[in-house]
């Protein structure tokens, strides 16, 4: 059996891509503005403001500015075409927890709804995922899952870890195995639950590149030496599919095909 998945949508606006890098906060609106014309773009910059006179001083691992965070986790929640407060939560997120900010300030600058998230997302920060395994996951998802009684809580939160993997090669080798798998065991399945594919697919690749990287090189390398013939056998399905479909039913659609992603290629490969 070939190594690619197919789906059959309606609507080609349902797949996300979470890879484009928004770098300022004049992207970050126009990528707003894209799906909500109507959208406060000045309480957006606003937000974008006080997060980075907020993070003055401060800077990543990787020698960025720290408001590069906040940005780029915002940027993928604009993504999502979510609402405004959940795009501020995003640039707020780490205020609380990492500044002198505090959520009265930030619910007198942007309103409850923005403190209210920006208080879920600083709650989950804290809790202690050291030294989970597979079999304490669930639980943990549950319990998540029960401290963001709104979801877009969590969603700020699977953006902030998204964006944090894509940096992770900053870190020390133990604590990117160590985050590696807690993505595996808890954010990567939430985020399948949630129906965010692509999201969900960048975490598990992400993740086994840190914990196996041996591995994930390995099958890297294997997979791109059978890229064309990978290609082909999705246009050409592809093509069969749109032909049988279209000879038994009267309805619009289109037929999007794509390669299984590495970590679901290395599962599949471990089962045998």
């Amino acid at each position: 059996m070939s190594d690619s998945k197919f789906l059959v949508l309606s609507d080609s606006k349902n797949s996300k891509d979470f890879t484009k890098e928004v770098t300022t906060p004049e992207e970050l609106c126009d990528r707003v503005r894209a799906y909500f014309p109507a959208a406060d773009l000045e309480l957006l910059q606003k937000a974008y403001t006080y997060s980075e006179r907020a993070h003055e001083g401060q800077i990543r691992r990787s020698g960025e500015p720290y408001i590069s965070h906040p940005l780029g986790v915002a940027a993928i929640l604009a993504e999502l075409n979510l609402d405004l407060p959940t795009i501020m939560t995003g640039l707020l997120h780490d205020t609380v927890e990492d500044t002198h900010a505090t959520l009265e300030e930030i619910e007198k600058e942007f309103g409850k709804s923005v403190s209210e998230l920006v208080d879920g997302v600083t709650k989950i920060s804290k809790m202690n995922f050291r030294n989970t395994h597979e079999k304490q996951g669930e639980n943990i998802r549950k319990m998540i899952v029960a401290m963001g009684k709104d979801v877009r809580v969590i969603l700020v939160k699977l953006a902030d870890r998204l964006h944090n993997m894509r940096s992770l090669n900053h870190m020390p080798p133990e604590k990117q195995a160590r985050i590696a798998q807690e993505t595996l065991d808890i954010y990567a399945p939430l985020a399948g639950r949630l129906g965010i594919m692509n999201l969900k697919i960048e975490l598990e690749d992400l993740s086994f590149r840190y914990s196996l990287p041996d591995a994930y090189y390995s099958l890297a390398q294997e997979v791109s030496m059978k890229k064309h013939e990978r290609e082909k056998y999705i246009e050409d399905t592809k093509r069969q599919l749109f032909q049988e479909l279209t000879n038994r039913t009267k309805l619009n659609f289109e037929i999007y095909g794509r390669p299984k992603h590495l970590y679901s290629i290395y599962k599949k490969m471990s089962m045998r």
